[in-house]
């Protein structure tokens, strides 16, 4: 039962066929009172935050999704409860309890400590930090599940599914990113971002275990992360915590030796950005004539409604944009790739942050994230990409302008 205030209004009322409805689940429901056929969900609440129920269900436990800070875990308990297979079940003597899995599904095994995180985020508990990097750390440490065994099928096809299959923690991560930036913009909280990145790195190497091996053997997780920090950067814009983003981009990250077989232990936030060949392969095994399948799929899978795809183009640009700048101050070559901004032509005017940016206190925010005092010390870019030093984002006859996108001519322009 979906109980909003028209269907209250109208089950007390006995009226039209909730009220028949009605007469029907209340002799149910009377009968039974360990009845579990039927539910109520609750999708809004009065002014005083009191649930719209029906009066014969007033004592009965309801799933609400009234709230969305509660939606996401809420969500699945509704699916649980459809699909009877609740989180806690009783387990055979001698045998811990699994998390929920299908036949052909892989579990991190975080549900747990991703609810235990969330909480521990929102109302600010004493041992959040610990709760997050309980989290993170089994997230990076159970990634290794993901990882695919070459075998004589077309291998492509075993990375599409495999990326798919990671949805459901891509999305957990999500809801981590966003409760931070919401209820914890602290530098505590980036480092630990940060640290959760850094874990992520030896995913897109060879395994250190390993002596060979194909650089398509790892392509699912060079899409995985790669969404993952491009999220990451655009839940932390959204909420214009850009202190946070500036973070992630200015300090480098640590790989271990036995990872990186050379002299550089750090490395920059561009390591995160790594074409997967499969794709393209794929792309071109069946003929798809796509520009680029890698965006395809990262606008497909963009559904989150607090997130949606021109975050993230958003943040594409952001990450481009401070690559290029860097490759300036540092002489090294072009990094990251802005895929996404394939899709830019759907933009009309320059992105929100930008054009917020037209504010000159909300631009002295923003420069942040590229380490500038002013907004000319983007200009030495135009000149590059004019002088062929810097490659603009261009896709066959398509190329999107960075300037355009960031409204440039109108940055700080407003008291």
């Amino acid at each position: 039962m979906v109980c909003d205030r028209l269907y209250a209004e109208k089950a007390n009322g006995r009226r039209g066929g909730v009220g028949t409805e009605t007469q029907i689940l209340s002799a149910e429901i009377y009968r039974k009172g360990n009845q579990t056929k039927f539910v109520a969900v609750l999708p809004e609440r009065d002014d005083q935050g009191n649930p719209f129920l029906p009066a014969y269900y007033k004592s009965r436990v309801y799933i609400d999704l009234s709230r969305p800070e509660l939606y996401s875990p809420n969500f699945e308990q509704l699916l649980r409860w459809i699909y009877d297979k609740p989180l806690h079940k009783r387990p055979d003597l001698g045998k811990a309890p699994a998390f929920l899995t299908d036949d052909e599904g892989i579990s991190l095994g975080t549900a747990a400590r991703f609810r235990r995180a969330m909480n521990a985020v929102r109302e600010n508990m004493p041992y959040c930090e610990g709760a997050l990097e309980e989290y993170f750390d089994t997230y990076a440490e159970q990634l290794e599940r993901f990882r695919i065994e070459r075998d004589d099928g077309e291998f492509d096809n075993k990375v599409v599914e495999n990326i798919e299959r990671f949805l459901p923690y891509r999305n957990q991560a999500i809801d981590v990113f966003m409760a931070l930036a919401r209820y914890r913009a602290t530098q505590e909280s980036w480092e630990t971002v940060h640290r959760f990145f850094e874990q992520l790195i030896p995913y897109l190497d060879c395994p250190a275990n390993v002596s060979s091996c194909l650089s398509l053997d790892f392509d699912n997780y060079r899409f995985i992360v790669h969404e993952l920090f491009l999220y990451a950067v655009a839940a932390l814009v959204r909420r214009q915590c850009f202190s946070g983003v500036a973070h992630l981009l200015r300090q480098h990250y640590y790989v271990d030796a036995d990872v990186r077989r050379g002299p550089d232990a750090m490395v920059a936030f561009s390591e995160f950005w790594r074409g997967p060949d499969s794709l393209e392969h794929r792309n071109k095994r069946l003929q798809l004539r796509r520009a680029s399948l890698h965006a395809d799929l990262l606008e497909q899978r963009s559904y989150a409604p607090a997130l949606p795809f021109n975050q993230l183009m958003q943040a594409d640009l952001i990450l481009f944009v401070r690559d290029c700048l860097d490759c300036l101050r540092t002489e090294r070559s072009q990094a990251w790739w802005p895929v996404t901004l394939l899709y830019a032509s759907r933009q009309y005017g320059p992105f929100e942050a930008f054009a917020r940016g037209q504010s000159a206190r909300r631009f002295a925010q923003l420069k942040q994230v590229f380490d500038i005092e002013e907004k000319e010390d983007l200009l030495p870019l135009a000149e590059a990409f004019k002088a062929h030093r810097l490659r603009l984002p261009s896709w066959g006859i398509y190329s999107a302008n960075p300037f355009g996108l960031m409204g440039f001519d109108r940055l700080a322009s407003l008291p």
